[in-house]
């Protein structure tokens, strides 16, 4: 195991009250009622192009995505936390010489953003998503890219993510995967997909070995 291509939202960071500030956002323009941060979370994973369809129509999913990204532009850092240890997490997997990427549904510029603020941005080799992909996860190209990008086979590499569209992600693109609680995706839904699944973050350091191979 040499490579780690990490989820972002649910995964490293939750983000899931900047998104439901931008949703309610979209929804209130139309005269929706808001929905709970909960309800959000469940919503999400698939882009913003299929969260918009969900929660305002998709013959208003255009319009609502403008008014989502005017709002999450400027929430996004602010509402967006770690994880529990994401920081030391990520340290020891670098001191144990494992490269590290990030493939997201989110936009890059808005994961980099995020990324930066936390100041974990330096511990990655490529920070992937749609557009520069050209694809949406569970399509494999995301996942390729970042493989690229840290010069990692796939029988090399482990995708961790927090949903059942990133076991089919992991697979599609031949790699392992790992599942965290905590996402969009409940627990027994996660087990379902039959592959490991971690409680939090930071179990990672003790399925993967204690030095990334030559």
């Amino acid at each position: 195991m040499r490579g780690i291509v990490f989820d972002l939202d649910g995964t490293l960071v939750d983000g899931y009250q900047g998104i439901t500030s931008g949703v309610n956002a979209a929804r209130a323009s139309f005269g929706l009622p808001p929905l709970d941060e909960q309800d959000v979370r469940g919503r999400v994973g698939l882009g913003l192009s299929n969260l918009m369809d969900d929660v305002v129509g998709p013959e208003r999913a255009a319009q609502g995505a403008e008014i989502f990204r005017s709002v999450y532009d400027r929430v996004c850092v602010e509402q967006t936390r770690p994880v529990p240890a994401l920081a030391d997490t990520l340290a020891a997997l670098r001191a144990r010489r494992f490269k590290m990427s990030v493939a997201s549904n989110k936009p890059v510029a808005y994961s980099i953003r995020i990324l930066e603020r936390l100041g974990v941005l330096p511990m990655f080799d490529m920070i992937a998503g749609p557009e520069t992909a050209g694809a949406l996860k569970p399509e494999p190209p995301m996942i390729r890219a970042c493989l690229a990008a840290m010069n990692v086979r796939a029988d090399e590499a482990l995708y961790v993510g927090d949903m059942a569209v990133d076991a089919v992600a992991g697979e599609r693109a031949g790699v392992r995967v790992v599942l965290v609680c905590g996402g969009s995706t409940p627990p027994q839904g996660l087990r379902d997909t039959g592959h490991p699944v971690l409680n939090t973050l930071n179990e990672l350091l003790d399925l993967l070995p204690p030095e990334a191979a030559g």
